[in-house]
């Protein structure tokens, strides 16, 4: 760790001296007259190598050799536009031509809301806030209902905790990020979805497989990044009300403000009620828990020359009831109430040196997760104190496509648990060091090779090693290739805290150990032209391979759930194929199809996980007319699986030895009037819903009775009514 520190400070030296960096947004202007960034635009100063591309935001930055004053940026499908920039300009807002005249003809094009980055050697999937628009998405867990590779669903029929998969894994083995921040760690990663407010993401983007090492030694079956609204660049003001037949009602809002011309703010409030009860099925258990959430963000950026920073801080407040209804006939009803309180704040701090594609960066976090909650009979309280930081220092070695980044991490939990009088405290605490290598050659070659090493208080010494490759031999074929190797240190009560909803009793067969999988993966995108209009082809294997696993065994008996470490053999396999079109102006459409084999050894037998779909069809279109009405529609073809083994139950309450598939469609209407969008919708358009999810509902204190069975929806044709209204919207 030493040796590393010194190197990092040995490297710095000699650059340690002013430049002047210049930075901005490039973006493209819609039919409908708003501005969508453009990512992956290319910039470089006239005469001179020194160039950079745009980010999925559309921002970029780039230092200014001494004397350059033309700055080129190009895209594909657009203008060349050459820039003159003086030297006291350091911001730059331009706006490319989407449209070309030649003698009368007009070529248009459309973003698309979700695009894969073309350049990334890890396959990355961007989903855009148009995306996210295209659906009522209320929160992180309603942000992938057109996404064909991110699978939602409830994990238990009483607290309304969602949770998600990717390539066929939980969602506890995909690292979830805030701008780069874990996020969704620990305790917070039962009901942290409904944590993120949808109108607060800018966007998504869903990495499949290992990520870069820079982010961590996580990220076993893939890495999900949320970027948050910038005070620099998103709305003056915006607000959103949404509503729905269930009674669950919610608005958000947002403002920014320039304080001055290099420190800007943005302020994000998030209030949510949910007040009814439903019973639906009439098994006298809520179909929804009733929820009062408060979140507050509170930002701040200042931008100078070479020097930037950002600094933060988030609060939330949310009381969550679920359970049996008040009834004559009940006498002791099975209740849930869970209390949460989180704070916490964050801050960023970044150098640009004078030299091309060398900075040092900055990324810090502390907050703390606290939970009060009752589970019929059972008390579990938890805190967890979290510290976060990461060092990061890049720059190139000989010529500029040739990068090194390294630095240093240091990540500090103090959980306290404690379920019922046993307590589950601990401390984990895991310094880390890691060094990457990029290279790139043209826009036809990169390579990504890099390697972390990090000591575990309790598990010592991990080593992760990862390597991404892409090649494209031609422009309209790009070839992915990846392996890599992923930890993760199990919270098993709070991961697992779906189980409290049932008369189960949890038993420990030995101490957990920390989960380690190898992931490996290939992927080929293909663009073909097709009656002049591009159609793309993205298909993509993953193999997760685990070396040790925590297995939750349910299988043994219906009393009981066995916690113990892997003996034997665990995998997933993953193939998905999806092909993207548009057909004729303004008309979009998506369909996928995707195979999961998802094995486990349980109680010395290699078997099929149990409530995993094996197979998932996928079909979104959308369209927008040229008034401003734009129609969006999604099928979801969720195949059958395994369920847990009932067969020790009385035989009127055995679920049998799997579930079917079924269907679930979405839909939605919205209109554009000037700053204002409404739009309505429906949710599971078709009404399907799992029939009797709540074993023994009618005595929840029998040693039978268990909530945790569900593979199917809980509700069912839910509509929909909301508004966006905003001011300068970019």
């Amino acid at each position: 760790m030493k040796t590393i520190l010194i190197l990092a400070a040995l490297l710095t030296l000699p650059y340690l001296t002013f430049s002047q960096k210049v930075d901005g947004h490039i973006s493209e202007k819609g039919e409908n007259g708003q501005s969508t960034p453009v990512v992956g635009a290319n910039l470089y100063w006239l005469g001179t190598t020194l160039g950079t591309t745009t980010n999925e935001t559309g921002y970029f930055a780039i230092n200014r050799p001494k004397g350059a004053e033309l700055l080129v940026i190009s895209f594909v499908g657009y203008q060349t536009d050459t820039l003159l920039v003086p030297s006291t300009q350091t911001r730059i807002m331009h706006t490319l031509q989407s449209s070309v005249d030649i003698e009368g003809v007009v070529v248009a094009g459309r973003a698309a809301g979700t695009h894969f980055d073309r350049v990334n050697p890890v396959q990355t999937q961007i989903i855009t806030r148009n995306e996210l628009e295209r659906a009522a998405c209320c929160n992180l867990s309603e942000s992938f209902e057109t996404n064909a590779s991110v699978d939602v669903s409830y994990s238990d029929a009483v607290t309304g905790a969602k949770q998600i998969q990717l390539l066929g894994l939980a969602g506890t083995y995909s690292q979830i990020q805030v701008e780069n921040i874990p996020a969704l760690r620990g305790l917070a990663s039962t009901f942290g979805l409904g944590y993120i407010p949808g109108s607060w993401m800018e966007s998504i983007q869903v990495s499949k497989g290992t990520a870069s090492v820079a982010n961590g030694y996580e990220s076993i079956a893939g890495q999900i990044n949320v970027e948050y609204k910038k005070p620099w660049e998103d709305e003056v003001f915006f607000v959103n009300g949404y509503a729905n037949s269930l009674g669950m009602a919610e608005f958000n809002t947002n403002f920014r403000m320039s304080v001055s011309p290099k420190v800007s703010t943005m302020v994000l409030a998030h209030v949510e009620n949910m007040s009814f009860e439903n019973d639906h099925n009439h098994d006298t258990f809520l179909n929804h828990p009733l929820v009062k959430q408060y979140h507050l963000l509170n930002r701040w950026k200042y931008d100078g020359n070479s020097f930037e920073s950002q600094v933060g801080i988030r609060l939330l407040d949310e009381d969550r009831s679920a359970g049996q209804l008040a009834h004559e006939n009940i006498i002791n009803p099975f209740g849930i109430d869970i209390q949460t309180r989180q704070y916490e704040g964050f801050g960023k701090a970044g150098y640009i040196f004078d030299r091309p594609n060398t900075s040092l960066g900055l990324i810090a976090s502390a907050s703390m997760h606290d939970q009060q909650s009752v589970f019929g009979q059972s008390l579990y309280t938890g805190r967890q104190q979290s510290l976060y930081s990461n060092l990061v220092f890049i720059t190139y070695i000989g010529r500029t496509n040739h990068t090194i980044k390294t630095g240093v991490s240091f990540t500090y939990d103090d959980y306290s648990e404690s379920l019922n009088n046993l307590s589950f405290d601990r401390i984990e605490s895991t310094p880390g060091a890691y060094l990457e290598y990029t290279y790139k050659w043209l826009e036809d070659f990169s390579l990504m090779a890099g390697a972390r090493v990090d000591r575990h208080n309790m598990f010592g010494t991990l080593f992760t090693p990862r390597l991404h490759m892409r090649y494209q031999p031609i422009e309209q074929l790009n070839l992915r290739a990846s392996v890599g190797k992923g930890y993760r240190s199990p919270s098993v009560i709070a991961e697992n805290m779906y189980l409290l909803a049932s008369s189960r009793n949890m038993v420990f067969l030995e101490d957990i150990g920390i989960e380690e999988a190898w992931n490996f993966g290939i992927n080929i995108t293909q663009k073909y032209m097709l009656w002049f209009r591009e159609l793309t082809i993205n298909t993509d294997f993953y193999r997760t391979s685990f070396a040790n696993q925590l297995i939750v065994d349910m299988d043994r008996d219906p009393t009981n759930v066995y916690f113990y470490n892997l003996d034997g053999e665990s995998y997933s396999n993953s193939l998905q194929a999806e092909v993207s079109y548009s057909p004729f102006h303004r008309f979009d459409f998506s369909v996928a199809y995707r195979w999961n084999d998802v094995r486990t050894t349980i109680n010395g037998e290699l078997q099929e996980k149990p409530l995993v779909s094996q197979y998932k069809g996928f079909f979104t279109t959308s369209y927008q007319t040229e008034s401003k009405w734009q129609l969006d529609y999604t099928l979801h073809l969720n195949g059958g699986g395994r369920l847990p083994n009932t067969n020790h139950l009385p035989e009127e309450l055995y679920r049998g030895e799997s579930f079917p598939s079924f269907i679930t469609m979405n839909a939605q209407v919205s209109k554009t009037i000037d700053r204002w969008d409404v739009y309505i919708g429906v949710e599971n358009l078709t009404g399907y819903t799992q029939k009797n999810p709540i074993i023994s509902s009618e005595n929840p204190y029998s040693p039978f009775f268990d909530a945790s069975m569900v593979w199917g929806p809980l509700t069912g044709r839910k509509f929909y009514i909301g508004f966006r209204y905003a001011i300068n919207r970019q």
